[in-house]
């Protein structure tokens, strides 16, 4: 059965679906026109999926994003309804303010006919990757909560000296959120860190290879993560980073955010960036035999239970 599912030039959406992506291959499921890159007519396919004209329902599976609903409902509501199964992901209907007031936080459907009908298709499932608060997906039927992941295909452990030397180490953007909010958070983090006297491998829109991502990550001794104001504020979600840097690495220090201290609680967290400093520290106390047996714990942990794979295996369960 194939599987038709976003694929993104840019930004986290590129990554997650990617994951998304090796996972489904990986399990058996052909992927439908997963390079967008090819041909025109392949781009045209995946951004308009309304366009396939099977009727048989056991022919494939559908992956698709709110937005994209409430861009071509009519082709779009086709696909799912020809579809064996869909999985929506779906933005709230509203969210806590300022961050409700911006379209990049609440769904850009607002049709009741359509969503009337989407929750009424018995072969849809709703999900979104932050804790649901069922007061913000008001509108919906029940949505799931299936977090973002490791991509364990897509990311290798690449041995390389050079990269040994970093104490600490963080690759991402600045992220704005359309508040741009994280930058400070960022800033007073990284500042701190920088005046430790710590070796820190801190790459901000630094265009990284994908192999040097790999690298930094997998060799710095630990690695960092940060979020935003409203998951530090709401607690609800944790990034893609949390799972890649512990499947590379296995040793995180991080700001605190709700829902990472439950599904990891065993990673060392604060939202004093003088004391992320000081954890940072401790685990470099250690001796590489101790840091290590910590490291492989982490990393067993993550490739046990948070990696796409297992993320394809909870929606299949719904």
């Amino acid at each position: 059965m194939k599987i038709y599912i976003p694929d993104y030039y840019e930004f986290a959406g590129h990554w997650i679906y990617r994951g998304y992506q090796n996972a489904w291959r990986s399990m058996g499921y052909p992927i439908a026109y997963d390079n967008v890159r090819a041909t025109e007519d392949v781009k045209y396919a995946i951004r308009h999926p309304g366009n396939l004209t099977t009727e048989l329902k056991e022919e494939y599976i559908l992956m698709a994003v709110d937005h994209a609903i409430s861009t071509e409902p009519e082709a779009m509501l086709r696909a799912i309804h020809n579809s064996y199964k869909s999985f929506i992901f779906v933005q709230p209907n509203k969210f806590p303010q300022p961050w409700g007031s911006h379209p990049n936080f609440v769904t850009h459907l607002s049709d009741q006919h359509i969503l009337q009908e989407l929750n009424g298709m018995e072969n849809v499932y709703l999900w979104t990757f932050v804790d649901v608060d069922p007061t913000y997906y008001s509108q919906w039927k029940k949505v799931h909560t299936i977090p973002l992941a490791y991509d364990s295909i897509g990311y290798k452990h690449i041995p390389d000296e050079k990269y040994k030397k970093f104490d600490i180490s963080f690759v991402g953007g600045w992220a704005n959120n359309g508040f741009d909010e994280k930058r400070k958070i960022m800033v007073d983090i990284f500042s701190k860190f920088m005046d430790s006297g710590l070796k820190c491998g801190f790459f901000v829109n630094k265009n990284l290879t994908h192999e040097q991502e790999c690298k930094v990550l997998h060799n710095s001794r630990v690695t960092l993560n940060v979020h935003d104001a409203y998951q530090r504020a709401l607690g609800l979600d944790t990034n893609e980073r949390t799972f890649k840097s512990l499947g590379l690495n296995g040793c995180l220090v991080s700001d605190t955010v709700g829902q990472l201290n439950h599904l990891l609680p065993n990673i060392k967290t604060s939202l004093e960036s003088e004391e992320l400093v000081q954890i940072t520290k401790d685990y470099l106390s250690l001796t590489d035999a101790e840091l290590n047996v910590i490291k492989e714990e982490n990393r067993q942990l993550i490739l046990d239970k948070h990696c796409y794979t297992n993320r394809v295996e909870a929606l299949l369960a719904l």
